[in-house]
């Protein structure tokens, strides 16, 4: 795990090295932690969510990649590194970036909330090991921005009002 120079995302390694690579940020209308950000947002997982999830785990199990069955809707109070959050592994907690892992041998993933100010951030990024990796990084790549912007959108929204 690298921090990107000045700030405090974190990510699996230098950016040209990834295989995929993803931030996107939102200014809300007040601050909130990372670990608050990924509560408000995961509450009530968006009913398109849990199907991607369900086809996801349904699909990679063929490939001998166990099921992660999504977001429980779960609230956490605290996190530190090693716990988990649903399927994912807490790998750095502060009060301004919650980096979280799943790796696997197809590949490895890091979400990164961040905060900096009003300004949340997420930033996802991947290292693929195999072809199967490949593959399944084609749909979820495309799927992952437009999922990532609607929940900022959304979390946004719910700020506001």
């Amino acid at each position: 795990m690298i921090v990107l120079a000045n700030s405090n995302i974190r990510v699996l390694e230098q950016v040209p090295k990834l295989d995929y690579f993803d931030s996107q940020a939102v200014v809300l209308p007040c601050e909130i932690t990372p670990l608050d950000a990924w509560n408000l947002t995961m509450e009530a997982p968006r009913p398109i969510l849990k199907f991607a999830f369900l086809v996801r785990d349904v699909i990679s199990a063929a490939f001998g990649v166990k099921a992660i069955r999504g977001f429980s809707g779960q609230q956490a109070k605290s996190v530190t590194a090693g716990e988990n959050l649903d399927f994912f592994l807490v790998e750095y907690a502060d009060d301004t970036a919650l980096a979280l892992t799943e790796r696997d041998r197809h590949l490895d993933v890091m979400t990164c909330i961040s905060t900096n100010g009003p300004t949340l951030t997420i930033t996802s990024s991947v290292r693929v090991h195999n072809v199967f990796g490949h593959v399944y990084m084609l749909p979820v790549g495309i799927a992952h921005r437009w999922l990532v912007r609607s929940m900022l959108k959304r979390l946004q929204t719910k700020l506001s009002t």
